[in-house]
């Protein structure tokens, strides 16, 4: 008996917290709201907005100012697959992979492609977060399984920020993936609760959870 297929979504949800998945599955959580679509519709507009004018990006859902912002995009413009990010042979792909199925948000035209995530938050100073790592990782296995090749790598794109970083899928990146799936595919009730005050108070479901959240001065005892 096959098993069902994971949606891209929920492995991303269950990187960040399973039980965060668990009440988005309840309520049927599932559509980004619309300040997320605003924020992913930037990256597809990186070669204009490198060189529009202040006014124009002070308008948009930018998280740096418009001289980092377009300095960010000029450090883009070095890349090898520049025109591909700028104008991607292919947009909102729906992808169907062993295990795992959802949409890449682009797929980069190369030899070989290269899909990628894009994000609506914030970067971390190196590399990209669990939840986008593991995400990135299950695009590109779907990838591989579609075209019966090996897609060593995918991009996540924080587009608010004009940063692009890569996941390559090396043996740790695997494991992540795979033990996110195993969660995913395991969880039966509610999970039990992660201790982590940062993750907590930044989760929209932290109502429902009833997990208290403490400031730094309580952590710290002050």
């Amino acid at each position: 008996m096959s098993r069902p297929s994971t949606p891209f979504s929920h492995l991303g949800r269950a990187a960040y917290c399973p039980r965060q998945l668990h009440y988005a599955k309840r309520r049927d959580d599932h559509e980004p709201p619309p300040e997320v679509e605003a924020v992913r519709e930037l990256a597809f507009r990186y070669d204009e907005l490198r060189t529009a004018a202040d006014e124009e990006l002070a308008g948009l859902p930018l998280a740096v100012g418009p001289t980092t912002y377009r300095a960010n995009l000029e450090r883009l413009t070095a890349r090898d697959d520049w025109a591909e990010l700028a104008d991607p042979s292919r947009r909102d792909v729906f992808l169907r992979g062993r295990d795992c199925h959802g949409t890449a948000h682009k797929i980069l035209a190369g030899d070989p492609p290269t899909p990628t995530v894009v994000s609506p938050g914030s970067p971390p100073d190196r590399g990209v977060w669990e939840p986008q790592r593991v995400r990135a990782v299950a695009v590109a296995k779907a990838v591989a399984w579609e075209r019966e090749r090996e897609i060593p790598r995918a991009l996540v794109e924080y587009p608010a920020h004009g940063v692009v970083r890569t996941v390559r899928l090396t043996t740790r990146n695997a494991g992540a993936y795979r033990r996110t799936l195993w969660t995913v595919r395991q969880m039966d009730g509610v999970p039990p609760r992660v201790r982590d005050s940062a993750k907590c108070a930044a989760c929209e479901y932290r109502e429902s959870c009833g997990t208290k959240t403490r400031s730094l001065k309580t952590l710290l005892g002050l």
